[in-house]
């Protein structure tokens, strides 16, 4: 994979009055990979977006999208890169070939080529049988596929995609995931914004970690996972409510991190010795069992709650509070 870079930013801010959304950040972007912008719902992930591709002025700093400025050259930029918005910008009346075509006029695909683009783009995104159907009758999932096709249907270098499987089934989720990783063998440099964790680690070469507007962390999914070193956490099967047991847990653990994750207790920080003991007095003192003790292999989830402090619960809230 080249490493020229393909968007670089540097102190880039954005406020609307008091509220700092993005406050100062630095990154670039390298020539051919899926790059992950991660963090719950508020940190700053889109109003970055719609700096980079000319949606909205920043406040500070500046950035460069295919070595053009994003102040002075955005028009010249806007000609090379696709945008997938969070809701679909296509028409329900249209049929799936023809919302392709008009988008291939707007983008100025040449006539002779739009329909030819629009029946490849159809094919690749398994929607050709659909061709002829209006867009308001597809699936929530194959609306999210036919907007990514609309995105690229000028053949664009770079492709940003905001929140692409939010609010799609599992096996819808599943299908568009395996799409966008095929971007990356056309080629195509991919800046995805996702409050999916799973998503994240799946999909992206490199991730940066936003929180309240301030990125956190910057390296690959594994490298962020290996950070975790030898404190790797320890989860914890007990016969009542884990929350509960969790809150009073984290009393008397107060230097390390208790928190509550599928229907178990998950301990991070300490040694393995260390937090047995402490599990075992605490499970005499409150006169419970332990059904169940065992060191979990590092994921993406936990390498996020180390570095950020929040909970996997604020992750998992799309917007308006739906998972």
């Amino acid at each position: 994979m080249s490493q020229d870079p393909v968007i670089e930013a540097s102190e880039l801010t954005k406020s609307y009055g008091d509220v700092l959304a993005v406050n100062h950040i630095n990154f670039e972007v390298k020539k051919g990979e899926i790059f992950g912008f991660l963090g719950p719902n508020g940190a700053g992930k889109t109003t970055t977006i719609r700096m980079l591709t000319g949606l909205s002025k920043p406040t500070a700093g500046s950035a460069h999208v295919l070595g053009f400025d994003i102040y002075s050259q955005i028009a010249e930029a806007k000609r090379h890169i696709g945008v997938v918005p969070e809701l679909s910008n296509l028409y329900d009346e249209l049929s799936g070939l023809d919302n392709l075509i008009f988008m291939a006029q707007l983008y100025g695909v040449p006539r002779n080529q739009r329909k030819e683009r629009a029946e490849q783009l159809l094919k690749t995104f398994r929607l050709y049988d659909r061709r002829d159907d209006a867009f308001g009758t597809f699936s929530r999932g194959m609306k999210r596929a036919l907007t990514i096709a609309a995105a690229l249907v000028h053949a664009p270098k770079l492709l940003f995609l905001d929140e692409p499987t939010a609010g799609l089934d599992v096996v819808a989720a599943r299908s568009l995931r395996s799409l966008i990783a095929d971007l990356r063998q056309q080629g195509i440099t991919v800046f995805l914004t996702t409050h999916y964790l799973e998503e994240a680690d799946l999909l992206c070469d490199r991730i940066t970690i936003l929180v309240k507007g301030r990125i956190v962390a910057v390296d690959s999914p594994e490298a962020l996972k290996t950070s975790l070193g030898a404190s790797l956490p320890i989860e914890v099967s007990f016969p009542e409510a884990p929350q509960k047991i969790a809150e009073e847990l984290s009393e008397k653990l107060p230097n390390l991190r208790v928190v509550a994750v599928n229907h178990k207790v998950r301990i991070y920080g300490g040694t393995p010795v260390e937090v047995l003991d402490a599990v075992v007095r605490f499970a005499k003192e409150k006169g419970i069992g332990v059904d169940a003790v065992s060191t979990v292999r590092p994921s993406l989830e936990d390498a996020f709650i180390k570095i950020t402090g929040l909970t996997p619960t604020v992750m998992a809230m799309e917007k308006g509070g739906r998972r």
